[in-house]
């Protein structure tokens, strides 16, 4: 098994190598500090030690590094400085994540297309919640009731690595963003439950995106051709549910900005883990 040092290492190894090889990724900046002594993938590489560690939140993960392993980052900043970092380089942690998605996909193109809701709040505060709410929080619906937050939207190859992700208000459907997570990839068959039937849709991604879908609704109830695209299904999403029971459902942001940063690193580490990067 792989030591913190030695998963700190793999993952710095592997950010420092996207961003050499992308140089255009680093030149969003905009002041005479163009080049920072504390890098960007060392601000990375200490967010993704929050998944290594299992821990609950970003501090922890900033606190164990300060505490831990300060020979690895001497010129760590203060957490409210390191965050700020972190907040500020969202766009290139999704593309890390897309870039170890595709290290971890094979080469079938069967994909799954779902959706989760992110609460943010336990049922019995709906009535006076408020977090979040400026920010586009909204209540939504699922088979197991309501929920007040966010919907994950995600687009899962047959291996279970993430190949495009969406963040959206609770109240937003499924359908709707389905071409958007679709255009990630060169065609392909994608299953999704009921959710997503409707002929519209399935013409929409065939013309736009070369995505066949396929939803139980295209067989008749209690037939074979049904039983196989479900069994399909679950066979794809038990590859995938670790990941909502090891990191999803532990999130503590407090603004949108957070939550979203916060998700796309615990499913860059989710990949990075299917990728064989770092051990599962």
């Amino acid at each position: 098994m792989q030591s913190i040092l030695d998963q700190v290492t793999a993952i710095y190894v592997f950010v420092d190598d996207f961003l050499k090889a992308h140089p255009h990724a680093t030149q969003w900046r905009r002041s005479p500090h163009g080049h920072p002594a504390f890098t960007d993938a060392e601000v990375i590489t200490v967010a993704l030690l929050q998944g290594c560690l299992g821990a609950a939140t970003l501090k922890q993960a900033h606190g164990y590094a300060q505490a831990n392993v300060p020979h690895a980052f001497p010129l760590l900043p203060s957490y409210a400085q390191w965050l700020a970092r972190l907040h500020a380089l969202s766009g290139i942690v999704g593309q890390l994540l897309q870039d170890a998605g595709e290290r971890a996909a094979g080469e079938a193109r069967l994909y799954l297309l779902d959706s989760k809701p992110i609460p943010v709040c336990k049922p019995i505060r709906h009535g006076r919640v408020r977090l979040l709410r400026e920010e586009g929080a909204y209540f939504g619906k699922t088979s197991v009731g309501w929920f007040f937050g966010f919907k994950l939207h995600v687009l899962i190859q047959e291996q279970g690595a993430i190949l495009a992700t969406l963040l959206t208000p609770g109240n937003w459907s499924d359908e709707g963003e389905a071409l958007a997570l679709a255009l990630c990839v060169n065609g392909g068959v994608g299953l999704a439950d009921l959710a997503y039937q409707g002929s519209e849709l399935c013409l929409t991604l065939w013309k736009e995106a070369g995505l066949c879908l396929v939803t139980p609704a295209a067989a008749a109830r209690g037939s074979d051709r049904r039983a196989l695209i479900s069994s399909v299904r679950e066979r794809i999403e038990t590859v995938f549910s670790g990941l909502w029971g090891q990191f999803i459902d532990r999130v503590f942001s407090r603004s949108w900005e957070g939550l979203w940063s916060t998700l796309k690193l615990k499913m860059l580490h989710y990949n990075l883990c299917l990728a064989g990067i770092l051990p599962a």
